[in-house]
């Protein structure tokens, strides 16, 4: 059995001040400070001229701000299933003065206007769907939602398809745990990690995203945590296939 959504909901609702600082982000995935300004700079490269985003899983609003710094944005959009995730995400982006709604609510129940978006970042909150066709849908409508020429960027907890490389990912993730805060953390983590979450591998993330019509690449990768950017081209910006065998 995994935790339901109101299980989900409420855990997140009681750990508000773990998501809120934008120098380290969330400390228990690794490389997450980098991984902001990777993802930041990455996008202004590939969707340059964005004005509006699409945060999904907002959290405390760490990547819409660190995506502030390098787009002069319009509107901002922060989906999350915590209202007091979106109550704190709202009060650290006022100071933007740009546009800003909160929707709270799963990501499997959206309902996302075509072509309504410039730049949709999704911060470990992929991780919380089940079953491929839920995976499937999602990436349909989040490539629906952009614009020709938008960008979708997801960092997320990844499982490994291969049994011998997930068993050392995980003990070594679980040695950064403790590293970090000791092993009652470390147990903590992976507890919750095991009854809320279920990634799926890079493989199968990059799969389904080019069914859905991406273009799509790995950025970066540490351990049991990976990045990954995917592109809505038009016809004229489509890469040239590799020669076939």
């Amino acid at each position: 059995m995994k935790a339901s959504v109101l299980e989900i909901r409420e855990r997140f609702d009681n750990d508000v001040e773990r998501f809120s600082n934008l120098g380290t982000g969330q400390i228990a995935t690794q490389d997450a400070a980098l991984v902001m300004e990777l993802i930041a700079a990455s996008a202004s490269r590939v969707t340059p001229d964005a004005r509006r985003l699409l945060d999904l899983g907002c959290g405390a609003g760490n990547f819409s701000l660190k995506l502030a710094q390098v787009f002069a944005l319009d509107r901002v959009t922060l989906v999350d299933l915590s209202a007091n995730m979106l109550d704190r995400a709202m009060e650290r982006l006022a100071s933007l003065g740009v546009e800003t709604r909160a929707m709270q609510c799963d990501i499997r129940d959206l309902d996302l206007e075509h072509s309504s978006q410039d730049v949709i970042v999704a911060a470990a909150v992929l991780h919380h769907l089940r079953a491929e066709v839920e995976w499937a849908a999602v990436f349909r409508q989040l490539f629906a939602a952009l614009r020709t020429g938008g960008s979708l960027w997801i960092w997320d907890l990844v499982m490994h398809d291969i049994p011998g490389v997930q068993a050392e990912m995980w003990e070594r993730y679980g040695a950064y745990l403790a590293g970090l805060k000791g092993n009652e953390y470390r147990d903590k983590v992976l507890a919750y990690v095991e009854y809320e979450d279920s990634p799926r591998s890079v493989a199968f993330q990059l799969h389904h995203l080019r069914a859905a019509g991406f273009q799509a690449d790995v950025i970066h990768k540490n351990g049991c945590f990976a990045a990954i950017a995917a592109f809505k081209a038009g016809t004229d910006q489509l890469s040239p296939q590799a020669p076939s065998c």
